[in-house]
C-alpha cells in the first residue's frame, strides 16, 4: 500500500495526467461534457474540502459521514462518483486495496494539509517547531515513508515555539497531562491497526508532539462537520486528520504551517 501511495502521488504531481474512466451507465470520464457531469451524483464527506468544491461547481451531492462512506456509496451504486483526498485515494482504491475496481479520473483542486488548534492557541506554534525539528533531522521524512506519503511532504522552515504570555494552551495541556486529538478514520493519516490501535502519519506525529510536551496522547473520533465546535468546547485540543487549509478553516482555527500537499479527486468505478 505504501509503495502504491507514493507512486500515485509522484505520477500525479509530475505529470498532472488526468486518468479517464466511466461509471456503469454514466459518462464520468474527463472527456465528459459539463452537462453530463452535472447530472451525476457525487458522494462527499460533510464539511470537507470535497464537499466545498462540489458545491462550487454546482454538482449534485450526497453528503455522508466520511470519505470511506463516500467510496462505499460508489461501490453500492447509490452515487455515481466520489470526491475524496488524493492521499486517501492512494490508500483505498486500485489494485491491492479495498476497492480494486475504482480509479480516480481528475484532479479538481490543489491544496495543503495543516493542523488546527483553537483560535489564538500557542499549540500551533509548538507543533510548527516540532515539524521544523523533525524535518531538519530527517525523522519527519522517515515517518512519511512508513505510510507512503513522502512525495507529498512540504519543506519546513526553521521555527521556534513562542508561548502565549497568558492563557497558554500548551500550559493547559501540560497541566491536565493529555493531548486530545480529534480525528476520523482516514488512511493513511489516521486509522486502526489489527490491534485496534490508532496509527498513520498524522497519528504518529501527534504522538511525537505529545511526547515532547511530556503528556500522553488520546485519539477521539469526531463528526468532521463539527470539528470547530469540538475544539472551541475543549472536547479536543487539536484537529489532526489530513485537514485541508480552506479559508473557513483558517478563519476559524489557529492553523499550523502546511505539512503535506494534497488534491481533491473524482473517484469512479472502472
Amino acid at each position: 500500500m505504501k509503495k502504491k501511495i507514493a507512486m500515485l502521488l509522484t505520477l500525479t504531481m509530475m505529470s498532472g495526467l488526468l486518468l479517464t474512466g466511466c461509471n456503469t451507465g454514466s459518462n464520468a470520464g474527463t472527456g465528459a461534457s459539463q452537462s453530463a457531469k452535472a447530472e451525476l451524483v457525487y458522494a462527499v464527506e460533510a464539511g470537507s474540502a470535497g464537499e466545498e468544491v462540489a458545491k462550487e461547481k454546482g454538482f449534485k451531492i450526497n453528503s455522508v459521514a466520511s470519505q470511506a462512506d463516500a467510496l462505499m456509496e460508489v461501490a453500492s451504486g447509490t452515487s455515481d462518483a466520489a470526491i475524496i483526498d488524493l492521499l486517501m485515494a492512494g490508500a483505498m482504491i486500485g489494485e491491492g486495496t479495498s476497492y480494486p475496481n475504482m480509479i480516480h479520473t481528475e484532479e479538481l483542486t490543489t491544496e495543503e494539509y495543516g493542523v488546527g488548534c483553537r483560535k489564538g492557541s500557542d499549540l500551533a506554534s509548538y507543533i510548527n517547531a516540532v515539524f521544523a525539528d523533525t524535518y531538519a533531522d530527517g525523522s519527519l521524512k522517515t515517518t512519511a515513508e512508513k505510510y507512503g506519503v513522502q512525495e507529498s511532504l512540504v519543506e519546513q522552515a526553521a521555527a521556534e515555539f513562542t508561548a502565549s504570555a497568558s492563557d497558554s494552551d500548551v500550559a493547559y495541556i501540560q497541566g491536565k497531562g493529555t493531548l486530545i486529538v480529534g480525528i476520523t478514520d482516514f488512511a493513511p493519516m489516521d486509522y486502526k491497526d489489527d490491534k485496534d490501535q490508532w496509527i498513520g502519519f498524522d497519528a504518529d506525529m501527534a504522538r511525537v508532539v505529545a511526547e515532547r510536551m511530556g503528556v500522553t496522547v488520546e485519539f477521539v473520533e469526531i463528526d468532521w462537520d463539527n470539528k470547530i465546535m469540538e475544539l472551541n468546547s475543549k472536547n479536543i485540543d487539536v484537529v489532526w486528520n489530513g485537514m485541508t487549509l480552506t479559508n473557513e478553516v483558517k478563519e476559524s482555527m489557529e492553523c499550523t504551517n502546511a505539512y503535506c500537499n494534497n488534491a481533491q479527486v473524482v473517484v469512479v468505478n472502472k
